[in-house]
């Protein structure tokens, strides 16, 4: 199984090993399109402060997130894993894996990243400040960027596998599964099912912050259980044994995914 991921907006203040090594990240089928723009994003942050931060769309309170993306070379690093530390992955909390599971997570999960295209939770990458939404002025739009590099890519990544899609919608822009493969992932959407004092009947809401936190630990749970269903349906039934609410669409027409709707009832 593949489960895709997107990265956080959040990370670790600094790293602490050694720089960044760009051939020694995985998927070496990306490695020309990071160095385009990671090229970029350097000199663009060295040279225009203001610039750049319109152009990451950064608050006058994060500019300092600039200095750190001139240091990109020359910075240390940490994992993958721990460098992203926003609310999926408090969820996830890799660290407190069993050994088995946090091997299963280095070979099943996968970050999407507005500057590295996707690592694994192992690659060694420093502190970044760069979504899949930037438009860099040279390269233009990230999500339309990486799509052609990840289309030569990603299709031998997930091989012959399930893929369990849980990137936001940015970064699912940057890749979309087509034709026999589309029908071997499947997408998840959270849903908080509330009732209603009044009338009693059941109403459904999309959650977006608690959306990462249920995300988060439905990959624990399954890196865990050492999961390996073998096509979306088994996913459904192997989601519903951990205890999740789950109902599943499948595609009525070949190239389509999966829809899952994970509902829950108390949102933390």
């Amino acid at each position: 199984m593949l489960v895709l991921l997107p990265p956080s907006e959040g990370k670790a203040a600094s790293g602490r090993g050694a720089p960044l090594k760009p051939e020694s990240l995985s998927l070496p089928g990306l490695t020309a399109a990071r160095a385009a723009v990671l090229d970029e994003l350097v000199e663009l942050c060295a040279a225009d402060e203001e610039k750049a931060r319109q152009v990451l769309g950064l608050s006058e309170g994060l500019r300092g997130e600039i200095a750190k993306n001139v240091e990109l070379r020359t910075a240390g690093t940490r994992p993958a894993g721990e460098i992203y530390t926003g609310v999926l992955y408090d969820a996830l909390d890799l660290a407190t894996l069993d050994t088995a599971a946090r091997r299963r997570a280095a070979k099943t999960l996968l970050v999407f990243s507005g500057l590295w295209g996707a690592v694994r939770m192992g690659d060694r990458i420093p502190p970044y400040r760069c979504s899949m939404g930037v438009r860099l002025p040279g390269l233009g739009a990230l999500g339309a960027y990486w799509r052609g590099p990840m289309e030569s890519v990603l299709p031998e990544v997930a091989g012959g596998g399930t893929v369990l899609d849980l990137r936001s919608s940015a970064y699912a822009a940057a890749w979309k599964p087509k034709g026999e493969l589309a029908g071997r992932t499947a997408t998840v959407r959270v849903l908080h099912a509330q009732i209603d004092p009044v009338t009693g009947a059941e109403k459904r809401s999309v959650v977006s912050h608690f959306n990462k936190a249920t995300k988060g630990r439905l990959v624990r749970d399954l890196l865990t259980a050492g999961a390996r269903p073998k096509g979306p349906a088994e996913l459904v039934e192997t989601l519903r044994e951990l205890g999740y609410v789950v109902e599943a669409t499948a595609p009525e027409k070949a190239g389509r995914t999966w829809a899952l709707d994970v509902v829950v009832t108390e949102i933390h």
